[in-house]
């Protein structure tokens, strides 16, 4: 019998949001990449683009700014997309993190999500 792993699903990190559509926001995700919802984001400061959080860059990448709704493909095109960017609560354990994270890193950029208003629980 053949294991599949399923991928996230849409939101299924998110605990709770604010009203309506206050937690979100629309963003584009830069060309390149295959990001599943709940992938911690960074953004490129010079195009605005979000990228998966990025902690050896030294573009706005390496700075958590939100995290990403629904699973995008933007392997060969900017993409838009919707993130988690602001007063919301998730769950800890369903958000995706760069490979090699460490626990300073890690805590740097839940410190930087919660200035957001986007606390881990």
């Amino acid at each position: 019998m053949n294991e599949q792993t399923e991928k996230n699903r849409t939101g299924d990190f998110l605990l709770s949001e604010g009203n309506g559509s206050y937690s979100r926001e629309n963003i584009i995700v830069a060309s390149g990449q295959n990001l599943e919802a709940g992938t911690v984001l960074g953004t490129i400061t010079a195009s605005g683009e979000a990228v998966g959080l990025d902690l050896a860059a030294d573009d706005g990448s390496e700075v958590a700014t939100g995290i990403l709704w629904a699973n995008t493909n933007a392997t060969d095109a900017d993409t838009a997309a919707v993130a988690i960017a602001r007063a919301a609560e998730v769950k800890a354990d369903a958000l995706i993190w760069p490979a090699g994270v460490t626990v300073p890193q890690k805590t740097a950029a839940i410190a930087q999500l919660a200035e957001l208003g986007v606390v881990l629980r």
